[in-house]
């Protein structure tokens, strides 16, 4: 079967799964492969669960409605490239160190006001997500938001190739999967594989003007629209303040987020920026901003048994971890307690970067502060350390943290969300 034969499959059947547990009737299996998995084993369930067709990549797997191709992941990546060479849709990419998930989700508020939009579901931005979402796109839609992840050099390019994005946006560079990256300098190379491409094929681009790295490398780029809070060059947009919500002003409109932190700050002016540039009234970009509210333990703020929790237990760098404790410093509380998770993929940075954080904890005096993981518990502070989450639970079940504020953050392999149980 052709690429051009699969793709007239696809639009007979338009749901892709690649899971058994999430069949649907009439989707397309895609039987993918993982270090612990053959998803070629799992074909004929998939059919008898009501897929319409598999598509697998070994003979010996072969029954009837399975479709053979040479490599399932290759040719899920090249269906998802010619669907998207068919549609009509404009591709708006981005990828950063911190703050994607946000900022795609914003900016999806924002032109969903105006345009039939499609985006990223949750975080599935790699190699896999990417085609998900590019798949996503029909007949109507006019603008997909699609989101790009990585941890090693080469991933954005790969993605981008994929997408071959109309527009881009990178929303930081930041200390985020340096084992991968192979330190700062790599995650730079490797989140502007992005600015390459579009550059390459003479595309538009976003960028935070404030930030001297994006600035730099864009000097010379004429295709191009920015925003600040500086540069009149630049869209400006004015930093109100966060206490503990963001707040922006913009053409002298006040907008009042759900969001806490400065760090969302620039998560929000690049969904203006875009709003502006595709033409979305004012009044409906200061709508969707200030509708959305955060989730899936991203920046939450809850309240419990007389807690304030700001929940940030979604994920955890250096970069993020630091603006995380310098905003939770700015919050209003009569008492602050903390709890900190480790930061995993930073290689040889490890002990330095939690060395860093400890201190900077050490420094700020909060009430009660409590660091997680075999790297905190590795440091050296005065600060109560424990190896592992159920030597903290073990803790708290003795010694209940006060009532107050509460901040708990760490990377998604240490679930602190967990944490919720025992307050």
């Amino acid at each position: 079967m052709t690429l051009e034969e699969l793709h007239a499959l696809f639009l007979e059947h338009p749901t892709i799964c690649t899971d058994t547990r999430k069949i649907t009737e009439n989707c397309l299996f895609f039987a993918l492969k993982g270090p612990n998995f053959n998803g070629n084993a799992f074909a004929q369930e998939a059919l008898k669960k009501g897929a319409a067709y598999a598509i697998i990549d070994e003979e010996s797997f072969a029954g009837d409605r399975c479709i053979v191709f040479d490599d399932v992941l290759n040719t899920l990546q090249q269906l998802a490239q010619f669907h998207r060479k068919q549609s009509k849709a404009k591709i708006l990419s981005l990828t950063g160190s911190n703050g994607k998930t946000t900022t795609k989700e914003l900016i999806n508020a924002v032109l969903s006001k105006k345009y039939r939009t499609v985006a990223t579901k949750g975080n599935l931005n790699n190699h896999i997500g990417v085609p998900l979402t590019l798949l996503s796109i029909q007949n109507d839609t006019e603008i997909a938001i699609v989101e790009m992840g990585a941890n090693h050099q080469g991933e954005i390019e790969l993605l981008s190739s994929i997408a071959q994005p109309d527009f881009g946006y990178i929303t930081n560079f930041g200390k985020a999967h340096l084992e991968g990256f192979g330190g700062v300098e790599g995650v730079i190379r490797g989140k502007s594989e992005l600015y390459d491409h579009l550059m390459a094929d003479n595309k538009f681009i976003f960028l935070n003007a404030d930030d001297p790295i994006q600035k730099e490398k864009l000097q010379h780029y004429t295709k191009k629209i920015g925003f600040s809070t500086s540069d009149p060059t630049y869209y400006n947009i004015q930093y109100l303040g966060a206490n503990p919500y963001v707040s922006i002003q913009v053409e002298g409109m006040p907008i009042q987020t759900q969001l806490i932190g400065t760090y969302n700050f620039t998560n929000c002016c690049a969904a203006i920026l875009m709003g502006k540039y595709f033409n979305v009234p004012m009044e409906a970009i200061k709508q969707a901003l200030e509708h959305y509210s955060p989730q899936n333990n991203r920046s939450q703020i809850l309240s419990k048994n007389g807690y304030d929790i700001v929940l940030d237990a979604y994920n955890a760098n250096p970069t993020s971890m630091k603006a995380a404790l310098e905003n939770f410093v700015l919050m209003a509380a009569d008492k602050k307690a903390l709890i900190l998770g480790d930061m995993f993929e930073l290689g040889n940075t490890a002990k330095e970067e939690h060395q860093t954080i400890a201190d900077m904890v050490e420094k700020f005096q909060f009430d009660q502060a409590y660091l997680v993981g075999e790297n905190f518990h590795a440091t050296e502070t005065s600060l109560p350390t424990f190896p592992s989450f159920d030597d903290l639970k073990k803790y708290l079940q003795r010694n209940p943290l006060e009532k107050g504020a509460v901040l708990i953050k760490g990377s998604r392999g240490m679930a602190l969300e967990r944490v919720l149980d025992l307050l």
